[in-house]
């Protein structure tokens, strides 16, 4: 039976945990804002969730999980650009529909991402990058945590507006790639500012350049790629909540206004605006629209790119 308003004004839900799948290995960027924000959710409601990571295809595994999931509440997602905007371009077999077999509840917020090497690396700039890659053409590897992310596309387009080319490595998730490039296994990293932030401001990881139009307040001192001479670069990353299709409408309401509530607050603002995450609340109509012109916006640039994954 469909839940009704009056039962959602009862404690029949959340009667139990909610189980809240992420994507990608615990760790990575994805991970570190679920955990956050759904930490803030109930520690207001009181409601539980459950975190339950599961990694693999470019987060297909995942996002096709929660799509499968029963509609009952106790199942939702943690989705971002690479596997709800760019994998309909990129895989020529989706498991899922982003648009008909998920329910957008919120927006969370994007971040920019970061370019960075090791210490010890002799890029000081991202002109020393191209200036590198130029001479040495195909001697210069990055990495990111799989084909057709946002970071692997936006370093693509990189490429392309600097006549250069690089190799990429993919990760099946970003905790070991930030091992390799701290241990100087690999040349460079591109990730999200949230992924990042922290090895940056220990002193781990040198950032050359941000792919937002403007630098970011956390990190104020790094040029994006546009100031670097590539005008009008951009590229970012944005996280969201969603369920399964059918999920019903009083769980998708009550559970925007939570999660609203809870990205609002000035603590748990500030923790992910610390992390490099720009909070971005929205209704779920307002996300549902945003997903879709994403997917239509990442079309070409995946098309242009060559990128395919069977």
């Amino acid at each position: 039976m469909p839940f009704t308003a009056a039962m959602s004004q009862s404690d029949n839900w959340p009667a139990k945990p909610i189980r809240t799948i992420v994507p990608f290995p615990a760790g990575g960027g994805t991970d570190i804002v679920a955990r956050d924000v759904t930490q803030k959710i109930s520690s207001t409601t009181k409601w539980n969730f459950v975190i339950d990571n599961k990694p693999g295809s470019g987060g297909n595994l995942g996002i096709d999980a929660a799509a499968k999931s029963s509609a009952d509440g106790y199942n939702m997602v943690i989705g971002q650009t690479s596997n709800l905007a760019i994998n309909p371009s990129l895989y020529s077999k989706l498991p899922y529909d982003p648009v008909k077999d998920l329910t957008p509840i919120g927006l969370i917020g994007n971040a920019p991402l970061v370019l960075v090497t090791n210490m010890a690396s002799p890029f000081k700039t991202l002109g020393d990058v191209v200036n590198a890659a130029k001479a040495q053409p195909g001697f210069i590897n990055y990495a990111t945590s799989g084909n057709g992310t946002v970071a692997h596309l936006a370093t693509e387009m990189l490429q392309r507006e600097a006549a250069i080319k690089l190799i990429h490595i993919p990760y099946k998730g970003a905790a070991q790639g930030i091992n390799d490039v701290i241990g100087g296994q690999v040349q460079l990293y591109v990730s999200s500012v949230p992924t990042l932030i922290g090895h940056i401001k220990n002193g781990k990881l040198r950032a050359l350049a941000v792919t937002s139009a403007k630098r970011t307040d956390d990190l104020p001192q790094v040029p994006t790629i546009a100031e670097s001479g590539y005008k009008g670069f951009e590229a970012v990353t944005w996280f969201g909540l969603l369920g399964p299709a059918k999920l019903p409408a009083n769980v998708v309401a009550t559970t925007n206004t939570e999660l609203n509530k809870a990205l609002n607050s000035p603590d748990l603002r500030k923790k992910l605006e610390d992390q490099g995450l720009n909070v971005t609340p929205t209704s779920p109509d307002e996300f549902g629209r945003m997903i879709k012109a994403d997917i239509a916006k990442w079309a070409p640039v995946v098309k242009d790119s060559g990128a395919k994954v069977d």
